[in-house]
C-alpha cells in the first residue's frame, strides 16, 4: 500500500482521472496575496468527493446509516490559482478497506493538464448512532468500483 510520501513523488496528470469534478472559484476565495488560499483546496477536495458520491450513488449519503468521517487529509501545492480561474477536481481511488477510503485527488486549473496541487482524503465510516466503526455502505462500495 503507497503511503504518503509515495502519493506525492510524482503528480498525476489529468489523463490519470476517470472522475474530474468542476468547481467555481469565487472572488472571496483569494487572499491578500492574490492567490487562492491554501485552505480552499480542502474545501474543493471535500465538494467534490461527496459531491461524487451523490451523483454517483444516485442518493442523498447524509441519508445512509453510516457516514463517511474524514480521518486525514493531506495537500501538496504545485502551482498558484487565482478567481476567476475555471477549475476542476480529479478524483480517484487510492485504497478500499473494510471500513475506510482512501482517495487521491487533484485540482486542475484552466484545463492544465498538470496539477496545481495534489491531495489525499481518508473517509472512515461509522455508525451514524453509535460512532463506532462500520463496513462501507454498499452504494458507496458500488460507486467506488467505477473510480
Amino acid at each position: 500500500m503507497p503511503g504518503v510520501a509515495d502519493f506525492f513523488d510524482v503528480a498525476p496528470t489529468r489523463a490519470e482521472f476517470t472522475v474530474l469534478r468542476p468547481i467555481t472559484t469565487r472572488w472571496e476565495d483569494n487572499d491578500v496575496y492574490g492567490h487562492v488560499n491554501n485552505v480552499v483546496h480542502y474545501s474543493w477536495f471535500d465538494t467534490a468527493v461527496n459531491g461524487w458520491l451523490m451523483e454517483a450513488t444516485g442518493t442523498d449519503i447524509r441519508e445512509l446509516p453510516a457516514v463517511g468521517l474524514v480521518a486525514e487529509t493531506a495537500c501538496r501545492y504545485l502551482s498558484e490559482l487565482s478567481f476567476p480561474d475555471r477549475v476542476e477536481v480529479g478524483v480517484g481511488l487510492e485504497r478500499l478497506g473494510n471500513s475506510s477510503v482512501v482517495y487521491r485527488l487533484a485540482v486542475f486549473g484552466n484545463g492544465s493538464e498538470q496539477p496545481a496541487s495534489i491531495g489525499r482524503f481518508v473517509h472512515v465510516y461509522v455508525d451514524r448512532e453509535t460512532r463506532r466503526t462500520t463496513p462501507v455502505p454498499e452504494p458507496i462500495r458500488t460507486a467506488l468500483a467505477r473510480l
